[in-house]
């Protein structure tokens, strides 16, 4: 087994607060609202709290792909939202899972500052190429963007 590790940071103009909340505890009720690609969030097992385990469908094109995540981490007062990609249809059959570890922290300008650790786990000797770690980086930025457009849009959102 082989574990890949890539970091990044992405900027938004909303709250760190906000943004964590979207993120991470109303991420199954918001997503599918405003981002097309996400089709459904089913809670499989749990009722959010650490350990809890999620079903994402995504639908592209012709076809739906999903995955499980298993919340690993959830701390609001710390606004570490940290989880498990595993499983299903949405992973490469090299990998075993993915693993996400978010930090949201103060920005400038009342904005915040999303900064993620992920880490891929082959299968095997199979390797993780740099174009998956330029991928992810952007499907994360506009994720971010998603939830920093519906929060700008929705400022009774809390």
């Amino acid at each position: 087994m082989g574990v890949f590790t890539h970091e990044f940071a992405t900027h938004s103009l909303v709250a760190p607060s906000r943004l964590y909340k979207a993120m991470a505890s109303d991420f199954g009720n918001l997503l599918p609202k405003i981002v097309d690609a996400i089709h459904s969030v089913e809670t499989v097992q749990g009722n959010g709290a650490a350990g809890t385990i999620l079903k994402v469908t995504l639908v592209e094109g012709d076809g739906s792909r999903y995955s499980f995540h298993k919340i690993e981490t959830i701390d609001e007062a710390k606004l570490v939202y940290n989880y498990s990609v595993f499983g299903g249809t949405g992973l490469p059959d090299t990998w075993e899972k993915i693993t996400f570890e978010t930090l949201v922290l103060e920005g400038p300008n009342g904005g915040s500052i999303r900064n993620a650790k992920v880490k891929y786990f082959t299968k095997g000797d199979a390797k993780v190429n740099e174009e998956v770690f330029k991928n992810d980086k952007i499907r994360a930025d506009r994720l971010v963007k998603f939830l920093e457009s519906y929060l700008l849009e929705n400022p009774d959102y809390k």
